[in-house]
């Protein structure tokens, strides 16, 4: 490969102040001409100049022109409510048209800001008139062929031809056309929709460049169109949010508070983060590609580690063999009696306690007021002293000669 140094490109017809441009050319390939060298110039001069003067305009009118955005980002907000009461089209065909105009946007390779758009245009459309399930296709291309035409080259924009041939000639050609103007119609043709890429990269225009960390947003804002619950949420805080938790899932850092990246919404930050569990095959294909950083690849291995994790803290730890207590019928085995002594409840004994000859001594009651004549007719074997017991007769309290003693003793007087 050879080496050659253009000293023209340093000149001042070249719109360049000064430097040497090295480039790298094949010996095989032909020398530019001239004609067509002097072209490319002009326009990558007409190029910088315009970003020079877009990044000046951008410093002077930013707050202007945050505050136009988010009043349109009001006034073109479509109307949930209204989508509801739709007598022919439901919640679960939406994805089945997204995943249509995701691969139709895909395959034109257009702006991003062209699928936000069409979206927008859909649902506002959806907002305002009756459609037929039949014509919803229709709707989502005649949105997508607006958005084109607004915001794209236009070798960029597709063709009513390719258009019928996506939709494998289910509609004639005029029914785009017709469809096209009753939507720019019903819409009062206010196409200026901010949409949510805008508000992303107005939040990091002042960090450094991550691909991956906007490409995930982007990715989050996509699963996010799948969904009911942010069509009328508006695209400030939608966005906002998004890169939240991209840089949460990335491990970035978050933006200061100062900045504008930090007005997003936690509750909506929690809302996206339970509705990417699950995104549509179509979008994580997409964005499995090297030309979006491969972030579904990288959402689909945090979601995984996060499962993981909440597994590993629901399951209780297994104690091992040596920390296993032992059951309470190996305890009381090993301890013997005195395991039962030292954990059961202590009784009363209900009978005397026997001796080797006879029982104890019962009291003897005392006299007094309260133990008058009428003391008497309580029970008699209490108060009964036996005799003196000899050793060859041991008496019980449950033996026969018991009652006997207490018949002779009942005659007796005090």
């Amino acid at each position: 490969m050879a080496s050659n140094r253009i000293a023209s490109f340093g000149s001042n017809d070249s719109g360049y102040e000064s430097g040497i441009v090295e480039v790298f050319e094949e010996p095989s390939c032909p020398a530019l001409k001239t004609p067509d060298h002097a072209k490319e110039m002009a326009r990558h001069r007409q190029h910088l100049m315009a970003s020079e003067l877009s990044r000046r305009d951008a410093e002077d009118y930013q707050q202007d022109m945050l505050e136009h955005m988010l009043k349109m980002d009001i006034e073109t907000m479509p109307d949930v409510d209204a989508i509801d009461i739709q007598t022919e089209i439901q919640w679960f065909m939406r994805p089945y048209l997204l995943d249509f105009l995701v691969e139709a946007h895909s395959a034109f390779q257009l702006l991003p800001e062209t699928l936000f758009l069409t979206i927008n245009l859909l649902d506002r459309y959806c907002s305002k008139r009756v459609v037929y399930k039949r014509h919803y296709q229709l709707v989502g291309c005649a949105a997508l062929l607006i958005a084109a035409k607004y915001g794209d080259k236009k070798e960029k924009v597709p063709t009513i031809k390719e258009l019928k041939s996506m939709c494998c000639s289910l509609y004639d050609d005029d029914m785009f056309l017709q469809m096209e103007w009753h939507v720019l119609s019903t819409l009062g043709w206010a196409i200026g929709h901010p949409t949510v890429d805008s508000f992303m990269r107005l939040a990091v225009k002042d960090n450094i460049y991550d691909p991956e960390a906007e490409n995930l947003t982007l990715f989050i804002l996509e699963i996010a169109l799948y969904h009911r619950e942010f069509v009328s949420k508006q695209a400030s805080t939608l966005a906002l949010s998004a890169l939240a938790l991209a840089r949460h899932i990335l491990g970035r850092p978050q933006s200061r508070a100062v900045e504008f990246g930090s007005r997003y919404c936690s509750t909506t930050v929690m809302e996206l983060l339970q509705k990417v569990q699950e995104p549509s095959e179509i979008l994580s294909r997409k964005y499995a590609s090297v030309r979006y950083s491969g972030v579904s690849r990288v959402l689909t291995a945090y979601l995984a580690q996060k499962a993981a994790m909440s597994a590993s803290a629901r399951t209780p730890i297994t104690p091992t063999y040596e920390l296993t207590p032992p059951s309470a019928a190996a305890a009381a085995k090993s301890a013997g009696p005195e395991y039962f002594r030292s954990y059961a409840t202590p009784q009363k004994p209900q009978f005397p306690t026997m001796v080797q000859h006879g029982l104890y001594t019962p009291p003897i009651t005392p006299e007094g007021e309260m133990f008058g004549v009428t003391q008497k007719t309580f029970n008699a074997p209490n108060q009964y002293v036996p005799p003196t017991p000899t050793p060859n007769t041991v008496s019980h309290q449950y033996s026969s000669q018991y009652p006997a003693s207490i018949q002779q003793w009942s005659g007796e007087s005090y």
